[in-house]
């Protein structure tokens, strides 16, 4: 069954305001204490090794402090929550007061794309160098 318009913006509000209170939480820490003093990551917890998005909090951190190499190196994937964070609240006010659903017809335009396999293959391998970068530096 696919999402629904008015489901796909209700479940991305809460979301987006999931991860902004999650950084309003830690956003007095720096990116480094945030591994240290609030361990989220139930992968790691249990596994003891970190999961592809071990880093994400600390990247996001980096890149609100103004530290690009550092929002890079804790994870790239960091970079990519970073933009979708200050991008879909500003979209989806767009498409409330102009009456539109652009955004949710890019998100299934882009589900769509992912489904490609010369699409999804290589997002998978950059997914698991990006799960083995993460090890090798133990984020």
């Amino acid at each position: 069954m696919p999402l629904t318009r008015n489901r796909f913006y209700l479940y991305l509000s809460l979301a987006c305001a999931v991860g902004y209170g999650w950084l309003g939480l830690v956003s007095r820490l720096k990116p480094g204490e945030v591994g240290e003093k609030y361990e989220v990551c139930l992968v790691r917890h249990f596994l003891h090794f970190p999961c592809p998005s071990c880093g994400s909090t600390r990247s996001v951190l980096a890149l609100l402090q103004g530290d690009l190499a550092g929002g890079f190196y804790w994870n790239p994937l960091g970079i990519v929550i970073f933009s979708i964070l200050l991008a879909t609240p500003i979209w989806m006010a767009y498409d409330l007061v102009f009456k539109k659903d652009t955004l949710y017809h890019f998100f299934r335009l882009f589900e769509e794309t992912l489904r490609r396999k010369w699409v999804a293959i290589p997002a998978i391998l950059l997914i698991l160098l990006n799960w083995a970068w993460n090890i090798v530096k133990d984020v």
